[in-house]
């Protein structure tokens, strides 16, 4: 590539049903806030004239659905300065039209089962810089790109598709609401078999079976169950050991609604720790309380970091909180924006992050508290609103 370029830049009923990225037409709740699906290509076009493009190859998957609504495995999107060309194979010929057409995108599309060469050359006739997605693309398909576009210049670009994303509308946090309301019911649901002395493996899978029973498409990740010791490393598979009483469990957890994901992380004990481990929990707990109320619009992302850490840090344990404070939640469980140290751009009304301090002790114990929030003119709604006792029943 010949250049670089980045953008400037109370519970709802639970009982539904929805399918993901399946080769048959999805089925989408009835009752779900309408997202405006049709104008993000403006948006992304924007994105994209700032970085220097006068069209855009969109090829990563998440990319392609964000503007389309299409949510089959092979498609692409050409994103000209007055088309938007979605381009797929026979298996999605029916899906495609449905989707886009349920998506209200005026999209055009073309089926082809060959590679798409002679289509996308067509499209990009005159057109003199194309931006691909930098973090999606390999060294072979831009080779092939190169070829197919002659003479047009391709330009390396970061971050179009994702800037957009970071600011949902109001069908977007709906489904992340969604996802997040059924979350708290497969925990309140699961919970109380802690008491039995089950394996992490078997709670993961208790919560996993809870969350589809409930309406859920899927997992938004792994399902973390870690006890004892175990819970000193943050993001361990669940494993065959046994939970012991007197322990602290964390429990990570989430959701996925018509593509949208939720996360949420609550630490839990059967019978009270020691000191040293209910000092643990009160201080994590107290770090993440305080790091929501900075979630204010206009204020600094780094000042949510600052107040977890702070307050973590009084207590010695600095160095025991060894992953980041936050992320954003969307079509991707871990999207922008960051919520770290080192982030000085301001929060927006719209944006949906978690905020997940922890603190892990090798050997011992950990324990983290997560909520997904959605920023508002206000401050901070959360969306995941289990809570956030220690005590497993």
């Amino acid at each position: 590539m010949t250049s670089l370029a980045s953008p400037q830049g109370s519970c709802p009923p639970t009982t539904y049903t929805t399918e993901l990225n399946t080769t048959s037409l999805a089925t989408h709740p009835p009752d779900l806030v309408a997202m405006d699906v049709a104008g993000r290509a403006d948006r992304v076009r924007a994105g994209g004239a700032t970085a220097g493009c006068d069209a855009l190859l969109i090829t990563n998957p998440i990319s392609v659905g964000y503007l389309t609504g299409f949510t089959g495995s092979s498609g692409m999107v050409w994103l000209g300065p007055e088309e938007l060309l979605l381009v797929t194979d026979r298996r999605y010929a029916e899906q495609a039209e449905a989707e886009t057409s349920r998506a209200g995108v005026p999209a055009r599309i073309e089926i082809t089962n060959d590679p798409p060469r002679d289509i996308l050359a067509a499209a990009a006739g005159g057109v003199g810089r194309i931006g691909l997605e930098a973090t999606s693309v390999s060294w072979a398909h831009q080779r092939r790109y190169a070829e197919w576009f002659g003479a047009a210049e391709l330009v390396a670009t970061t971050g179009v598709v994702e800037h957009c994303r970071r600011i949902k509308d109001a069908g977007e946090i709906d489904r992340i609401a969604r996802a997040a309301a059924i979350a708290d019911a497969a925990l309140a649901e699961v919970r109380p078999l802690l008491a039995g002395g089950p394996t992490e493996k078997e709670v993961a899978l208790a919560l996993d079976t809870a969350l589809r029973r409930r309406g859920a498409s899927g997992s938004a990740f792994t399902t973390i169950v870690a006890s004892g010791p175990n819970a000193a490393l943050p993001h361990l598979r669940p494993t065959d050991r046994a939970i012991g009483r007197g322990e602290l469990v964390i429990v990570d957890m989430g959701a996925v609604v018509d593509g949208y994901r939720s996360d949420m992380t609550r630490t839990l004990a059967v019978e009270a720790p020691d000191a040293t481990a209910c000092r643990v929990f009160e201080t994590v707990r107290d770090a993440q309380r305080l790091g929501v109320e900075q979630v204010v619009p206009g204020r600094a992302v780094l000042e949510v970091d600052r107040a977890c850490r702070n307050r973590i840090d009084a207590e010695g344990w600095a160095d025991a909180f060894v992953h980041g404070t936050g992320h954003g939640v969307g079509l991707e469980i871990h999207e922008q924006p960051w919520i770290r140290s080192t982030a000085a751009e301001p929060l927006q009304t719209g944006q949906v992050i978690t905020v997940e301090p922890g603190i892990y002790l090798t050997g011992l114990c950990g324990a983290r508290v997560e909520d997904t929030v959605v920023v508002t003119a206000d401050g901070a709604r959360p969306l995941t609103n289990s809570p956030k006792t220690l005590e497993a029943v």
